[in-house]
């Protein structure tokens, strides 16, 4: 079985509730197994027989949507790509843990697309940004709560949907996945 983390957006705010155990049954129902949630922000550690990432994001998105009528992208990644979200991102180890974020995102951006966010930001805020693979690596110098920089302004210079999640997280994540 191929061990996996899809990290989902907008669970548990704006209005989208969902309890943790009725996403892991309706998960169970569907075919993954050893599912467990981490935190009830939308981050689900799964085993399942497929490798396709893309396919099973696709999958649980559906789900979300057809079960409990929430639209939400799956950003699904393995171990290996976890780590590398931690390790890869420049910001970790210099900026503190709560505000440096791996921004997960649904495909890989151009590099103009990038740079346009990058324009787009300036005089915005102090958040420093760094492209990845599939990833946006961003240290929230300032904080999260007062940032103009949202996810609906960085799909939009980005042209995907995406999920952040700040180092903390991650960790744990990582753990439950290795564990």
């Amino acid at each position: 079985m191929n061990r996996h983390v899809a990290f989902l957006s907008a669970i548990n705010v704006g209005g989208n509730q969902l309890k943790m155990a009725d996403l892991r049954g309706a998960m169970e129902e569907a075919g993954f197994s050893e599912v467990t949630t981490v935190v009830a922000s939308g981050n689900v550690v799964f085993a399942h027989p497929r490798a396709g990432e893309a396919s099973l994001g696709q999958e649980i998105s559906d789900l979300l949507r057809d079960r409990f009528g929430i639209d939400s992208l799956a950003a699904v990644r393995t171990p290996a790509e976890v780590r590398a979200a931690i390790e890869d991102n420049p910001f970790h180890g210099k900026g503190e843990d709560k505000f440096v974020h791996t921004h997960f995102l649904e495909q890989q951006p151009s590099e103009a697309q990038f740079a346009q966010l990058i324009a787009d930001q300036a005089g915005r805020g102090n958040e420093m940004l760094a492209s990845g693979s599939r990833a946006l690596y961003i240290d929230f110098v300032d904080g999260v709560g007062n940032s103009k920089l949202t996810s609906p302004f960085i799909a939009k210079r980005l042209g995907c949907r995406g999920t952040a999640r700040n180092m903390r997280s991650l960790k744990r994540i990582l753990e439950k996945l290795e564990g």
